[in-house]
């Protein structure tokens, strides 16, 4: 366990509307006006989905977050990710959006957005 904490960091959270398949913790993208539904794989985020529930989610859109990633390539300083279609993210070197990641573990990652 480490005992540097980065939650909370600049966090910016914005309510919006989301279908019944919208988790908390799972990457999101913005689907229609003011709505938010799961990334399919290689989708570029808007944010992550804090909470969801009754047809609408907090979205952190800004500031350090944790996310689940998968396969190889995620590591300290700046990644090209986007969306794995599980509900985390990926290492992406030719679509996906560059964000830095400020620790980075086995299965998950914590990333500025």
């Amino acid at each position: 366990m480490s005992k540097i904490s980065f939650e909370g960091i600049g966090e910016m959270v914005a309510t919006f509307a989301c279908g019944a398949d919208v988790a908390a913790g799972q990457v999101v993208k913005v689907s229609a006006d003011g709505t938010v539904d799961p990334c399919a794989a290689g989708n570029k985020i808007c944010g992550v989905a804090l909470s969801a529930e009754d047809g609408y989610a907090a979205v952190q859109l800004g500031g350090l977050v944790k996310v689940a990633v998968s396969g190889e390539g995620v590591a300290a300083g700046w990644c090209k990710l986007s969306a794995d279609g599980s509900g985390g993210m990926k290492a992406d070197s030719t679509a996906g959006t560059e964000y830095l990641v400020v620790r980075a573990e086995s299965d998950s990652a914590v990333i500025c957005l």
